[in-house]
């Protein structure tokens, strides 16, 4: 089966196409991405949504490595409401 593993910042990106055997989990396609990431990543998703390791992947899943927000979504909201973004 395909699968992709992605890490995205706001300048550059990793991607990784891999071929992987039928059974094989969102664990096991980050070992084999052996993407350089830094410890830059808090958590998984496969097509957007949160992912655990142990998740069996399907054919075309697309895992995303998902980096910590700098900001709080809420306050950037409630600052560009009042005016002052």
């Amino acid at each position: 089966m395909r699968v992709e593993v992605v890490l995205a910042w706001p300048e550059r990106y990793l991607r990784r196409e891999l071929i992987l055997p039928e059974g094989c989990t969102v664990a096991d396609a980050l070992e084999a991405a052996a993407l350089d990431t830094d410890g830059g990543f808090v958590a998984t998703a496969v097509h957007g949504v949160l992912a655990r390791p142990q998740q069996a992947l399907h054919d075309g899943d697309r895992i995303e490595l998902l980096r910590p927000l700098l900001a709080d979504p809420k306050e950037n909201r409630r600052r560009r409401a009042r005016g002052g973004d």
